[in-house]
């Protein structure tokens, strides 16, 4: 809405009583509700004065109400639209939302349910609002990437100041953060013409790594046919990214590092050096500095690697961002399963804003498909997401949103719980209700079997015992 004043509805019908009396209604509750009758006055009258809702009649004579709708999409797109229709005609109003009406009431309606539909559309233009506060310094998609906190400007600020060098990138964070998408932008804002080759280091069996990166000649082992390229030759003149490359084996760290330094390849089995032009940026959700320390990962390496090191923080830290991926989210997964959902409710937000996020943006994207695939309304509610999703505890001291703790999960004895005791009671939490199922748990987390494994092993490790 446009100021601090009544929300102002327009009530289209071809019937000026019934328009009044819907008009009657809503002043009543204290919008500011005007009438047209028919569509073309109707939209004669939003050229000159701005209706952030529109409650129009269905089946009318001369414009009808699905005509009126397409045009109010195409000239005024922030402005919602709820349809009216006969009980026979809800196929007609499904396809409408389809189209772009944000919600559908059956004649002969109650007051109530008018007044409901229009409070949930007040929401959802409020919401609306808030995200356009949001995005006003500029754009909040990069590349595929989305944010408009303070902590994802300055990540975008930094692709674009470094994407153009050749130098080794270290992209770190937790998992789930999009450290393959921010791979992806580095790589489009670089002006390299070759491709972008992502490969999960952390999928690929030890003993196969070496052939998969620098390729095999024919005959180097039992199924090696053919000479083959390997994923540096494929990346040529373009990027390779190694995502979890701290599992790369110790071995083949040397051949890595030579390559990084020398710009040639080896493939497996042959005596033969090729020269390479590709950019490596490399991820990691684990903590190099104590591999290097522990002797599991080469210091040489990880000083090649991580001449340019960019953080991608976690969605607990940039919570400003929430309503904006889930908004973009929704709207995808509504299309993908064809599910006339468009947006979500207030509640909704909040018990998203209330979530602590220990599986990032995979998580809230895991939530928010199967929100849209059970929602049977308009907009994704509160009582769409998962269980236990967005419990509220008290706000931290530098005023951050609270985590959220199931309820039911043993407290602590004394003091108030650190950041990672609140994500392993979590984990446990969602682990005991998948009944010790690993990958069910992990899936439900928005987190790979490998990272659950790992958490799981240092609590095992701290405790003493199974965890």
């Amino acid at each position: 809405m446009n100021d601090s004043g009544p929300m102002r509805v327009l009530v289209v019908d071809d019937d000026p009583e019934m328009a009044e009396l819907l008009a009657e209604i809503l002043t009543d509750e204290g919008y500011a509700a005007r009438t047209a009758v028919g569509g073309s006055e109707a939209l004669w009258m939003m050229q000159s004065v701005d209706f952030p809702l529109v409650i129009t009649d269905l089946r009318m004579h001369g414009m009808s109400g699905m005509h009126l709708l397409d045009e109010i999409r195409q000239q005024h797109p922030d402005t919602e639209v709820v349809m009216i229709t006969a009980f026979g005609s809800i196929d007609t109003a499904i396809d409408a939302m389809r189209r772009g009406a944000y919600d559908y009431i059956t004649k002969p309606f109650k007051t109530d349910a008018i007044l409901a539909a229009v409070r949930r559309a007040a929401e959802k233009i409020g919401l609306g609002d808030q995200l356009r506060r949001l995005t006003g310094s500029g754009s909040v998609r990069f590349h595929g990437m989305i944010g408009a906190s303070p902590p994802m400007r300055r990540v975008f600020d930094h692709i674009r100041q470094v994407a153009a060098s050749p130098a080794g990138v270290l992209l770190t964070g937790e998992s789930g953060t999009g450290k393959e998408v921010a791979a992806r932008a580095i790589h489009a804002e670089s002006g390299r013409t070759g491709p972008l080759v992502p490969v999960n280091c952390a999928a690929i069996p030890e003993s196969l790594m070496e052939g998969e990166l620098f390729g095999a000649r024919k005959g180097a082992y039992t199924d090696a046919r053919e000479d083959r390229k390997g994923l540096f030759e494929h990346a040529a003149g373009g990027t390779l990214f190694l995502d979890e490359v701290g599992e790369i084996p110790l071995p083949l760290q040397s051949k890595l590092l030579r390559a990084l330094q020398e710009r040639i390849i080896r493939r497996l089995g042959d005596t033969r050096e090729i020269p390479i032009d590709v950019r490596v940026i490399a991820a990691t959700n684990a903590d190099l500095t104590r591999a290097v320390a522990e002797g599991r990962f080469r210091e040489d390496l990880f000083w090649r690697l991580n001449v340019i090191p960019i953080h991608l923080p976690p969605l607990r830290d940039r919570r400003d961002d929430i309503p904006l991926l889930a908004q973009d989210l929704v709207a995808r997964f509504a299309t993908e399963n064809r599910k006339p959902v468009r947006g979500l409710t207030a509640a909704a937000l909040e018990r998203l804003s209330a979530h602590h996020w220990p599986g990032n943006i995979r998580e809230l994207a895991n939530a928010l498909e199967r929100a849209v695939i059970l929602a049977q309304g308009p907009a994704i509610d509160g009582a769409d997401l998962p269980p236990g999703l967005g419990t509220r505890g008290p706000v931290t001291a530098n005023g951050a949103a609270p985590h959220a703790v199931p309820s039911n999960l043993p407290p602590e004895a004394a003091g108030e719980p650190t950041l990672e005791e609140l994500e392993r009671r979590y984990i446990l939490h969602v682990l005991d209700t998948c009944h010790g199922n690993r990958t069910a748990a992990a899936r439900r987390l928005g987190i790979d079997r490998k990272t659950l494994y790992r958490k799981l092993s240092q609590y095992d490790h701290r405790e003493g015992g199974n965890a």
